[in-house]
């Protein structure tokens, strides 16, 4: 006896309208996805949430003073994400949020394909897994109360400070991050990034100049930083290992 397909129930939200009625129309010919509602903005998507308890929401990430992630503050995630936007691709893969899948605008029916053939398949709430992050890519993070991009070549070093790391930024700044170095040296770039103490990983590529110091450690000077960074003995001989 053939199973019955599944149906997942979904939301489309997105300011724009005429946005809304092309993926409705494309999601029309994906007997699977039945579209329960659409919102224009995220109180909207809120409301909605939780009258029609979505399998999956299509979620728009750029909308006139708002962002689809302010979504994420007001629901608890039950349900899958696929993300409509005009970024570029880089961007998304590293969202922080445990998206399905992301669909460029416009919209190609055959990626559109893709990411419902993932729904179907059981590609589900929390099963995505944190790839090792590129060089050119972008994280969305919360950095002192605020949510935003951070280019991850702009990081020129991170230091541990608890649960939180504190990022040092090419332009100068410092922001808290609710993440621990060993999060981040499990997702940055190999290539660029190294761990040279327990509480400081660097960007190899920010690095100024190596000095010599106590017991065989090293005093690293980077640029847009002042003072200086130690590099433990024990750290040195497995940048040596690796690099050499």
């Amino acid at each position: 006896m053939v199973p019955t397909p599944r149906i997942f129930r979904a939301i489309i939200v997105d300011d724009e309208r005429l946005a809304r009625r092309e993926l409705r129309s494309l999601l029309s010919e994906h007997g699977e996805i039945e579209v329960a509602g659409e919102a224009g903005n995220v109180a909207q998507a809120v409301r909605l949430i939780g009258e029609q308890e979505p399998d999956v929401v299509f979620l728009d990430i750029q909308m006139p003073g708002e962002s689809g992630f302010g979504l994420f503050d007001q629901v608890g995630k039950t349900f899958d994400v696929i993300f409509v936007t005009a970024f570029d691709a880089y961007a998304i893969r590293a969202f922080e949020v445990n998206a399905l899948d992301y669909l460029l605008k416009p919209i190609n029916p055959e990626r559109l394909a893709r990411a419902v053939a993932r729904l179907s398949a059981g590609d589900h709430i929390g099963t995505s897994t944190a790839r090792r992050l590129e060089y050119e890519d972008r994280l969305f993070l919360e950095l002192d109360g605020h949510s935003r991009f951070l280019k991850i070549n702009t990081i020129v070093c991170l230091c541990a400070a608890g649960d939180y790391s504190e990022i040092f930024t090419a332009d100068g700044g410092k922001s808290l991050v609710l993440k621990s170095l060993k999060e981040w040296e499990e997702r940055l770039p190999e290539k660029q990034f190294a761990r040279i103490h327990r509480s400081t990983i660097i960007n190899l590529e920010y690095i100024e100049r190596v000095e010599g110091w106590f017991n065989r450690s090293y005093q690293i000077y980077l640029r847009q930083i002042e003072e200086p960074f130690m590099m433990s003995r024990r750290y040195a001989a497995k940048l040596r290992l690796r690099f050499g």
